[in-house]
């Protein structure tokens, strides 16, 4: 007999009833998959929908094991224990192949099955789902449930499985669940977990640097990590004392400290940071001369004009390209209430440049909002200000243009990416939903905010029927001459 779930442990439901569908009919088992049997239309009929008590029925059956003609027996590896359950070959070999060839092959009424101490302790759930249709989970037995649809090739619980872990990335946790997931989908290759963790990671990453989750980092993920341009947080300064926590807390070796170290952007932390950094950081002291080359560019870099500096060196490497930066110095927050309403503009000013040569020349920025703009290629006629205002039609979509207010002989071999950060809430916490590059105008993105509705009152893309933006600008220095060797 299976041992009934206390309540408490079930806090997110999983699955539809396929049991149900199968035994009302609907479906058939044909090698572990399941064929629709179309049935004829009777119209003008009246639906009667008892599924939830057969359902119901079901899940008694197991739990009493009456008819039962198969007994399982778990028993988890490296200890004693052993987990006896009821069940009944009709509906597992239904449901798996390879329960299905299991019992073929079987000399008695017992299988013995062998199982990790995670898999057995959620073994109850998972059979519960192949009676039932759906499973209730917390964060931290995901993994474990998915390894048994694996293993069990009950590939509706994995494919489920995959699609809530990429929906709960957000979820709070103690000591956080995102990192350990990365590292289960590196393990068995699903590509589509492991970038949606690597996605999350990178574009919530000021979060998860004040989070227990960033001591757990493998040293694999830290240098992927800081390797990306696309990496959302304050400052390059934040991330440089970050790294300096983890690599406290994990001790690596020194090849790793040193490769992580020459990954910081230091071009992009200001002169008087750096100055800093080598007087109290005992990391940067004790691995100065892996380094120094890279902090003498920076100090090039902060002195020298852009202009100079493209003579001699190339200013396309990654030192001297900034990341998403969030501080004030590089955009701004927006926030556009009822989005759909009418066109909206903001003003905001940033630095120049990265360069401490630049650090001093503000720009002024304007960004223009439309809920209903008409694309370029859809338009007729232009106005002497055609590539700079919205046209506005009842079929167009959401767009922004953000421009400089005036033009200036500084912006010479300087170009501006600009980023629309797009917040939203999940599991009641405030996260990136979506990131957009663009040089003008998002129609250069062509997918900014495609299929938000922003209509619905409900839309994902709204915290409290409003739009959360961060307009970032992004500098970037254009070699203008062949490096002098």
């Amino acid at each position: 007999m299976m041992m009934t779930m206390h309540p408490q442990d079930q806090e997110f439901p999983l699955g539809i009833c396929l049991t149900t569908l199968i035994l009302l009919g609907s479906f058939v088992s044909v090698g572990g998959a399941a064929l629709k049997l179309e049935a004829p239309a009777d119209v003008g009929a009246t639906v009667l929908n008892h599924s939830m008590s057969l359902v119901q029925r079901m899940e008694g059956l197991l739990a009493a094991g009456n008819g039962s003609d198969v007994t399982l027996r778990v028993h988890t590896i490296n200890t004693d224990e052993v987990k006896v359950i009821q069940a009944h070959s009709l509906v597992l070999t239904m449901q798996s192949d390879v329960f299905e060839e299991m019992l073929l092959n079987r000399i008695n009424g017992t299988v013995v099955l062998r199982e990790t101490p995670d898999s057995a302790a959620v073994f109850d759930k998972f059979i519960r789902y192949l009676y039932c249709g759906d499973v209730s989970l917390r964060l931290d037995q995901a993994i474990s449930l998915h390894k048994l649809a694996s293993k069990y090739h009950v590939w509706g619980l994995q494919q489920g499985l995959t699609q809530y872990m990429t929906q709960h990335l957000s979820s709070d946790s103690p000591t956080g669940h995102v990192v350990g997931w990365y590292n289960y989908a590196l393990q068995t290759g699903d590509t589509s977990l492991r970038d949606s963790c690597l996605q999350y990671l990178s574009w919530n990453l000021s979060s998860v640097l004040q989070s227990q989750e960033w001591g757990s980092i493998s040293e694999d993920l830290l240098l992927s990590l800081l390797q990306r341009s696309d990496l959302i947080l304050q400052s390059e300064l934040e991330l440089y004392e970050a790294l300096e926590v983890w690599i406290d807390q994990n001790q690596p070796e020194t090849k790793t400290v040193e490769t992580a170290l020459r990954a910081v952007r230091y071009g992009m932390i200001p002169p008087h940071y750096l100055f800093r950094l080598q007087k109290q950081s005992a990391l940067m002291q004790k691995y100065y001369e892996s380094i120094r080359d890279l902090l003498y560019l920076a100090f090039q870099f902060h002195s020298a004009s852009p202009i100079t500096l493209a003579k001699y060196f190339d200013v396309n490497c990654s030192i001297f390209t900034p990341r998403n930066y969030l501080s004030s110095s590089w955009g701004s927050p927006w926030i556009i209430n009822n989005p759909t309403r009418d066109d909206r503009s903001f003003s905001f000013q940033t630095q120049l440049g990265p360069s401490g040569h630049d650090a001093s020349k503000r720009v002024t920025w304007n960004s223009l909002f439309s809920p209903r703009w008409l694309p370029l290629s859809a338009r007729s006629t232009y106005t002497e200000m055609g590539a700079m205002q919205p046209t506005r039609t009842d079929g167009g979509r959401p767009r922004i243009i953000v421009t400089p207010a005036t033009s200036s002989a500084d912006f010479a071999g300087v170009s501006f990416q600009k980023t629309v950060i797009v917040m939203a809430r999940q599991q009641g916490k405030v996260v990136v939903r979506h990131v957009y590059n663009f040089h003008q105008s998002t129609e250069e993105a062509g997918d900014f905010l495609a299929g938000a509705d922003l209509q619905r009152r409900a839309s994902d893309y709204l915290i409290d029927s409003s739009l959360y933006l961060h307009v970032v600008i992004k500098p970037l220095y254009h070699t203008l001459l062949v490096a002098r060797k």
